[in-house]
């Protein structure tokens, strides 16, 4: 009797542990599915405010001088010497033919994208709205370091531009008193002049001094005159010797030049063979990222099909590729100067006055590109911080005239530190890779949204039933498959039941997009890091690339053969799935070319994104807690 007493009081135990261990395991996936949620919860379209999409009334011709002014700037007055001279030779006029298809690309995508939302050209709003709300915060936090490096690039290049004007004083005064003795990605010396500039131009933006559409004008005007001397005299006192130089040329300057000079390579057109276009391409995408600063303005009253940034894109380019072959053809590549190229060309030619010509138009050019970054910064700051995704104090503005102060002064500080403290060649790539993500991500949005159902992204019209079914975005991957059998399966991906989208279709769009990413990843990696043996037929690199291949190309026919969906836009990527792949694999390829150290700098950057999102975002986002955004509206005592 106690036998059978003790078997049912153990029988009783084991049965409350399984309910126990079963109520965990269910709390556990409750709770693991309720954060899921909350990662994947989307905006509702209606709450956009002006302030998201950060409507400046401009006109076109004054989106014009802003984009040309924003991306004339420090990545042609110094990133073109530095790629010339060190990676790409000549080749560069061809290294900034492909940044720019890469960056028309990636506009193409960003255009439909922006449709999606008509009231917000801001990526951060438009990835919210479609995408959901970690997805809008990664895009969201490396724009603002694009910006942020942008500005500390570019006011280093000031520093370099009026230093070249009084003979190196300010260069060789900040290497005697404040030198830093720091790892290699640091800069040799504290720049203490580029902190001053951007925090001068940082309180000018709070006092709104600069802001008005004829300082552009002025900076751009002066910039666009100065460029065409440059190409004009450049083209003139042109030597086309200089476009296929031998080793016998290099051994002369040696015994000639007293300073350091570049590396000769192997001479002619192509000195670093198709590695140095390439690297050179991927820094140079650098000067392409201007569009993320125009694209804050492009609003209200012009139809997004009427791209203006695209017009500044192709005249950006064709400034690029004229002046990078003046300058090659005006200076042998290894022999330019490295932070001053284009002034010292004009003086290696004997043109002595021009040069002050030239560096006081690169001043005006790269302050117009200062203000053009700060501008878009700040009020991306200051929605997310409205959003909850950052801190609350960010989005507090001042004044009747609702200054972000909070937001341009912070931004400003740091990126004057970045400007203080890191090298321009280190922080230009850091730059090259965050854009190029934020593209990407871009253009993997466009891929994944065309073949989605229709959606209704206002709050304000969903019923109860269909704001549960909708805090996951459809598509998404903690969406459950209904049960099938693999050739159902199977059918269904070469044979859609639907000739309009389905949560299915979206389903294995929404995967398959996913697992292209992987597989464009590796191939990028492989081509990078190994391109002379998979091409010469290594038996392993080659059959590994064929694969990759094969795989990308079969997945690629699923997602064809998905519908897509009818709503009409004003704009659409044409040949889906192609383009938004071909410029999502042109991205990770380009980036595969970057430097360790831009990748440790940025997990560094990445990573405190994620522990301010995880640990704050995620518990005060509007979206979470349900509640319109309280004022921040305040008044200077």
């Amino acid at each position: 009797m106690a036998s059978l007493t003790r078997w049912t009081s153990l029988r009783k135990l084991q049965e409350l542990q399984i309910i126990a261990s079963s109520t965990m395991s269910r709390m556990v996936r409750q709770y693991v599915r309720q954060f899921g949620q909350r990662l994947v919860r989307r905006r509702g379209a209606d709450t956009i405010k002006e302030s998201d999409g950060l409507k400046i009334h401009l006109s076109a011709t004054d989106l014009v001088f802003l984009g040309v002014g924003r991306n004339l700037g420090a990545g042609l007055y110094i990133v073109l010497g530095a790629v010339a001279k060190y990676v790409a030779g000549p080749a560069i006029v061809v290294s900034f033919l492909v940044a720019g298809l890469s960056s028309l690309l990636s506009r193409l995508c960003y255009v439909e994208f922006d449709a999606r939302v008509p009231r917000s050209s801001s990526a951060y709003v438009c990835s919210y709205v479609t995408m959901g709300q970690l997805w809008a915060f990664v895009v969201g936090w490396n724009i603002i370091l694009l910006f942020l490096i942008a500005i500390a690039c570019t006011a280093r290049a000031w520093r370099y531009a009026f230093d070249s004007l009084i003979g190196d004083h300010v260069s060789q005064k900040l290497e005697e008193t404040v030198p830093l003795h720091a790892p290699y990605f640091l800069a040799t010396d504290a720049d203490f002049f580029a902190l001053g500039l951007v925090l001068l131009l940082a309180v000018l933006l709070a006092l709104r001094v600069p802001e008005s559409a004829w300082v552009y004008r002025v900076f751009t005007g002066i910039n666009l005159l100065v460029l065409s001397f440059i190409i004009i005299s450049g083209f003139i006192n042109g030597d086309p010797h200089n476009w296929k130089l031998t080793e016998q040329d290099y051994t002369l300057s040696t015994a000639v030049f007293s300073y350091s000079l570049g590396p000769p390579g192997a001479g002619g057109f192509v000195p670093f063979d198709f590695e140095g276009v390439v690297q050179g391409a991927a820094t140079c995408f650098y000067a392409f990222v201007g569009f993320a600063a125009i694209a804050t303005r492009e609003r209200g009253d012009l139809n997004p099909q009427r791209s203006i940034s695209l017009i500044s894109l192709l005249m950006c380019f064709l400034a690029y590729f004229a002046v990078s072959g003046a300058l090659t053809l005006m200076v042998p590549y290894y022999q330019i100067h490295h932070h001053s190229p284009l002034p010292e060309a004009f003086l290696h030619v004997g043109w002595g006055p021009a040069r002050c010509v030239v560096a006081v138009g690169i001043l005006c050019a790269l302050t117009s590109s200062l203000l053009g970054d700060m501008f878009p910064m700040s009020r991306l700051i200051r929605a997310m911080a409205e959003d909850g995704l950052l801190f609350r104090g960010l989005a507090r503005v001042y004044g009747h005239r609702k200054i972000p102060v909070v937001a341009i002064m912070s931004s400003g500080s740091l990126a004057g530190i970045m400007a203080l403290l890191f090298e321009f060649s280190h922080i230009a790539n850091l730059m090259a890779v965050a854009s190029l993500l934020a593209y990407s991500m871009v253009s993997f949005s466009v891929l994944v949204l065309r073949y989605q159902p229709d959606q209704n992204l206002s709050k304000s019209e969903k019923t109860e039933e269909e704001t549960e079914t909708e805090l996951v975005p459809v598509g998404s991957p903690l969406d459950s498959v209904p049960e099938a059998g693999t050739s159902n399966i199977l059918k269904s991906l070469w044979f859609p039941t639907s000739t309009t989208p389905t949560r299915k279709s979206g389903q294995i769009v929404y995967r398959c997009a996913f697992l292209l990413v992987l597989l464009l990843s590796i191939l990028s990696l492989v081509l990078a890091q190994w391109p002379r043996r998979v091409f010469s037929g290594d038996p392993v690199l080659t059959t590994v690339a064929v694969l990759l291949l094969l795989l990308i190309t079969g997945v690629t026919a699923i997602i064809w053969r998905q519908p897509q969906s009818p709503s009409p836009l004003t704009f659409r990527v044409p040949a889906l799935p192609v383009l938004p792949l071909v410029s999502i694999f042109v991205n990770l390829y380009l980036m595969m070319q970057m430097t360790s150290g831009a990748w440790i700098l940025f997990g560094i950057w990445n990573a405190v994104g994620f522990a301010i999102y995880f640990g704050y975002g995620v518990r005060h986002s509007l979206e979470e807690n349900n509640e319109p955004p309280a004022s921040t509206s305040q008044t200077p005592d």
